[in-house]
């Protein structure tokens, strides 16, 4: 086979996977083949990133010993119906949909056809993503650990099973998005106190991420680190009453559960 790697579907997770992989050396520019839809956006592709790029999805299945699906979850039936008889046991499926359960794409595919789910979110495309893999039965080991080599060039990642994953889909996969509305609502608070809005800004963006590394680089419980920030009859705890009265941490969870759920639903009946 001509390339280690093909990416359907060449987005922004498609690119910074593709950024990651060069990085970290796991895959050359020759050894990487990308498919889109429109000529306009494979041209540009091709000029800006120096990797062949086609229009033609059954051309890159053919080509490529692992493949990765980086496309909506309303997609991806149509193209395994497209490619499936070019699939098989010598060649590594890992898809990114939202929702899209393994037997689902199992399915439609060869027996004996590696099959990795994987939920990685937005943040891959600068290097601080987070994504979590569930293998098929016909998974290898060495394959695994590739494809979360992969994925960790871009952040972190780790193997669960696939049970988790619609939790996964609704914590770290829509995550982002809950984290950018705090961080304005901080901003917005900075805001209000007087403060210009770039530096309302930066100020709160720091400091989540301030507080999100000194948990992962700790392995402290959030519930201690804020311990430590809440001095006795300090200001911190006036903060932290207002954000309970406003049901903040209920709401959240309720956020997290409600994503989970409609991740369950996306692909359920093959839809």
């Amino acid at each position: 086979m001509a390339y280690k790697l093909g990416i359907i579907g060449a987005g922004k997770i498609g690119e910074a996977i593709v950024q990651g992989v060069l990085a970290k050396g796991l895959a050359s520019r020759k050894e990487i083949i990308l498919s889109v839809r429109s000529e306009k956006h494979r041209a540009e592709l091709e000029s800006r990133m120096g990797i062949r790029t086609v229009q033609d999805n059954r051309i890159l299945v053919a080509e490529s010993e692992n493949i990765l699906i980086a496309v909506k979850p309303k997609m991806i039936e149509g193209i395994l119906a497209e490619t499936a008889d070019l699939f098989g046991p010598g060649r590594l499926i890992v898809s990114t949909a939202a929702g899209v359960p393994l037997e689902f794409i199992e399915s439609r595919l060869p027996p004996g056809t590696p099959v990795i789910r994987s939920m990685p979110n937005m943040a891959v495309a600068i290097g601080q993503g987070m994504t979590a893999l569930s293998p098929g039965k016909a998974v290898k080991t060495q394959a695994l650990e590739w494809v979360a080599s992969i994925f960790r060039a871009c952040g972190r990642a780790i193997i669960l099973e696939e049970e988790h994953m619609d939790a996964v889909t609704g914590l770290s996969g829509s995550g982002p998005a809950y984290v950018y509305i705090i961080i304005e609502s901080l901003a917005d608070g900075g805001v209000k106190l007087g403060l210009p809005r770039d530096i309302a800004t930066e100020l709160a963006a720091q400091t989540v991420l301030g507080a999100a590394s000194n948990v992962l680089i700790t392995g402290e419980h959030p519930a201690k680190l804020k311990d430590q920030v809440t001095t006795p009859a300090g200001v911190t705890i006036d903060g932290l009453l207002e954000l309970e009265a406003g049901g903040l941490r209920v709401t959240l969870i309720k956020a997290v559960v409600k994503a989970a759920e409609r991740s369950r639903q996306l692909m359920h009946k093959g839809k």
